[in-house]
């Protein structure tokens, strides 16, 4: 028997709109998936492309700075493409502009030279790109933002760690790279200290010398403290402390030291909470450091570079991670700043504070005291 008039055309019907229902299934499963596709191709193109620009890698700490600063931009989604310099500043600045030509984001800083660098801000603001300075000042420029730690704070810790090991004497002031900003800031602290003990103690700190180098170099500080030694010498004058500016400097005074068989016998500062500091501090021919917890440092540029690239306000990024903005003046504006807080080590805290933190392991740090004990 065949199927009725009536019958025969409500199956058409049925058979029709299934059809339609799925074609259009398929048509939305279809747009969807190309909507997927081109979420992750949008972002994708919307990821952040960050150009770390590094002075030198010579200092021990710079590898540790781009490891960290690497490690929290991918984290958040972000590129980071390197550039190591090697102290010269022209090389620098191409370095920046091929960086700008490749179409980064954002640019993060450490210059050689503090004047010179300025003219990475103006290439990179032709292209609406922000810069960030990276523990040094970029002078003379409309730079966007600055991180580091409080210098000044860093002289005033050095000096009051040498002032409780020699209350009074005769004092050498060993500046750091007389191009960077970084370096009077230090002295300043370190000057602050000292006439605070002398208001408060009544004791005198005689200053023999408080010249700066031209680099933050080993060999530089050590022929400088051994001229010095070998004048003062024949001035009769006896050194009782030499603030250096940081440890790879402190290392060059402790070698001049040492060729007088004075190393011990003379007070030392330092920062950067190097190894080779750490492991001098405790055997007792270095007296202090400054650990700078560059893992913070690094982590948070990351961050404000990553804001900076999107828009971002500098005070709305300070507030948004938890930091006061500063303001400090690098000859032709005031640069919104951000100052971390560097951490005093002697032999005394050494445990509670590099170790416990895991910059420096025991095994390494107390190394050569367990081959002097045995």
């Amino acid at each position: 028997m065949g199927l009725k008039k009536g019958m025969y055309r409500k199956v058409i019907v049925v058979l029709l709109a299934l059809a339609v229902v799925g074609y259009t299934v398929a048509f939305y499963v279809k747009k969807a998936k190309e909507g997927v596709v081109d979420e992750v191709k949008m972002k994708q193109a919307e990821k952040i492309k960050i150009g770390l620009l590094l002075e030198t890698y010579d200092v021990q700490r710079w590898a540790r700075d781009e490891a960290y600063f690497r490690e929290k931009a991918e984290v958040l989604g972000a590129e980071v493409i390197r550039a190591v310099a090697n102290g010269d500043q022209d090389k620098q600045n191409q370095q920046a502009d091929t960086f700008l030509t490749m179409g980064v984001n954002v640019l993060v800083v450490v210059p050689k030279e503090l004047k010179t660098a300025a003219r990475i801000i103006k290439s990179a603001h032709e292209k609406n790109v922000p810069v960030l300075a990276y523990d040094r000042l970029i002078r003379n420029c409309d730079l966007d933002m600055y991180i580091t730690f409080d210098n000044e704070k860093v002289g005033y810790l050095q000096a009051k760690g040498i002032l409780k090991s020699v209350p009074e004497g005769n004092f050498i002031l060993l500046g750091g790279a007389s191009s960077d900003n970084n370096s009077r800031l230090v002295r300043n602290g370190q000057l602050k200290a000292i006439a605070e003990h002398e208001k408060n103690t009544g004791k005198k700190i005689t200053i023999l010398d408080d010249s700066f180098l031209n680099n933050w170099d080993k060999e530089e500080a050590r022929q400088k403290i051994s001229n010095m030694l070998t004048k003062f010498k024949a001035e009769n004058k006896e050194v009782h402390a030499i603030l250096a500016p940081n440890d790879s400097t402190a290392g060059g005074a402790i070698a001049a030291l040492k060729a007088e068989r004075l190393d011990g016998k003379v007070a030392v500062s330092g920062q950067d909470a190097e190894l080779g500091a750490c492991q001098r501090i405790v055997e007792g021919t270095q007296t202090v450091t400054v650990y700078k917890p560059v893992r913070d440092l690094a982590s948070t540029a990351a961050q404000i570079a990553i804001k900076l690239a999107k828009g971002e306000k500098p005070e709305e990024i300070a507030a948004s991670l938890g930091y006061k903005s500063n303001m400090l003046n690098n000859g032709t504006k005031d640069v919104p700043s951000i100052y971390l807080e560097p951490i005093f080590v002697t032999k005394e805290n050494m445990r509670q504070t590099v170790i416990k933190d895991g910059w420096h392991s025991e095994e390494k740090v107390y190394a050569h005291v367990k081959e002097i004990n045995e």
